[in-house]
């Protein structure tokens, strides 16, 4: 993994981020500032001293407008100012956990909830917010702040979009080969067949980052044996993972590597850098199936793509399956706990910022003009005025009319089975195991 720079967010940032948000509609992974770093002297490793709050955050998608929302709130509280540092993606993962661990996290937590949280949770690591939030939680929609409950205590709060997995495609290049998007799972098999003649990559995977490759194994097992499925393994039910639904989802995706569906060199794809989604928007690959993250991306890196030729939709049917085909998956969205080992006026300072940012008007028009989903009631007029409004609509749509919202599977699962489950998808998209031995594999970490 390369060396990230930490750098907290300084008035320049402030400034790109308004103007990106104003042209663009968000900002690509990986944009950054001059790359100096900016952090205050004399603070810990978190950007902070005594009573200072601190927050890390990610970069890309929808990510400047929290950027902008901490920049308001320092321009605006001087007495209880929070250092703001940004990370990728699969830096932040790694560095959050190790420093949860030592008691040197940040006062806000931004978390996935599911495996991770419950561990938080059971190490003491947060604190319970429910009593001092619920003003917020009552405004958001009950399917993604539940969430952020364990055994019905609050330790998270969602703080960003919903971030529902979509499948997106480059509109000229089915016009050029004559044919529909592909609504069930044998469309999707000629459209492969199709693209591939033609020398075009069906569908970009970001293979490299490995963690897109489970939107595959979630989908196709959702489509063929409903939620129930994925339910039993959290469950911790004996040989769950040796469900035929998922088997059938994992020989399905490699009949479709076979096919060539994901071109021949998808494990050198990385998406921290969204090179998956520039296959689609310079014409080299049809089809991407990503998180809504993704639209504010397209808007940044292809403007005229994003509003010419981006088309997207749901994830095809399975014939014969069970699953409810409007389940979704992805991220209910990303939340906020607060730090156990935080200060009480730092603390403060988070809960503070919560109850008055998070959501607020502000905020709330920055995300729609950034192309991001508020999981917020009530906002159907908004979006139907915003610029957005066919793929805004869309999107809530696809959360509210949901009978299932299903978890990341890496986020969902304890971490040590969550990289056991990376390790051996990876190695079924190479083809280097079969679907019996990932079965084994993963039944062996219940």
């Amino acid at each position: 993994m390369r060396h990230i720079r930490l750098r907290a967010v300084t008035a320049a940032t402030f400034a790109a981020t308004a103007l990106t948000l104003a042209a663009c509609g968000g900002a690509s992974p990986g944009d950054s500032t001059d790359g100096s770093d900016d952090s205050t002297s004399g603070s810990d490793e978190n950007g902070t001293e005594g009573g200072a709050a601190s927050a890390w955050i990610l970069t890309g998608g929808g990510w400047p407008v929290t950027a902008a929302s901490f920049e308001r709130w320092n321009g605006e509280h001087d007495d209880q100012p929070i250092a703001v540092e940004e990370f990728e993606n699969d830096a932040y993962k790694e560095k959050i956990r190790t420093s949860v661990g030592s008691g040197e996290a940040p006062t806000l937590v931004m978390n996935w909830t599911g495996g991770t949280l419950a561990d938080y949770v059971a190490n003491d690591q947060v604190v319970d917010i429910g009593a001092d939030t619920q003003a917020l939680v009552d405004r958001v929609m009950p399917s993604v702040a539940q969430n952020g409950a364990i055994d019905g205590t609050t330790y998270a709060v969602p703080m960003n979009d919903v971030q529902p997995v979509v499948l997106y495609y480059n509109e000229d290049l089915f016009a050029q080969a004559g044919i529909e998007v592909p609504t069930t799972w044998q469309e999707t098999l000629d459209a492969v067949a199709t693209f591939s003649d033609a020398g075009i990559i069906p569908f970009s995977l970001a293979g490299q980052s490995v963690w897109p490759e489970l939107m595959w194994i979630q989908y196709l097992t959702d489509r063929i044996g409903g939620p129930e499925v994925f339910q039993a393994v959290l469950d911790g039910t004996p040989d769950a993972w040796s469900d035929p639904a998922i088997t059938e989802a994992l020989t399905k995706i490699q009949e479709l590597v076979d096919a060539g569906g994901f071109g021949d060199a998808f494990a050198s794809v990385a998406a921290d850098q969204s090179a998956d989604a520039a296959l689609v928007h310079t014409g080299r690959a049809a089809m991407l199936l990503q998180g809504s993250w993704v639209y504010a991306t397209f808007h940044t890196d292809n403007p005229e793509f994003a509003t010419s030729a981006l088309g997207f939709t749901t994830f095809p049917t399975i014939e014969d399956g069970s699953g409810d085909p409007a389940n979704i998956v992805g991220n209910p969205a990303n939340f906020w706990s607060i730090s156990a080992s935080a200060d009480d006026a730092a603390q403060q300072t988070a809960l503070d910022y919560l109850n008055e940012f998070v959501y607020d008007d502000d905020q709330l028009t920055a995300m729609l003009d950034a192309g991001s989903v508020p999981p917020v009631a009530g906002l159907e007029d908004q979006i139907a005025q915003s610029d957005d409004a066919e793929y805004l609509g869309f999107a809530y749509g696809l959360v509210q009319d949901a009978p299932h919202f299903q978890l990341s599977w890496d986020q969902a699962l304890p971490a040590d089975q969550a990289q056991e489950l990376l390790t051996n998808l990876s190695q079924i998209f190479l083809g280097e195991i079969t679907p019996q031995q990932f079965v084994d594999a993963m039944n062996a970490t219940l």
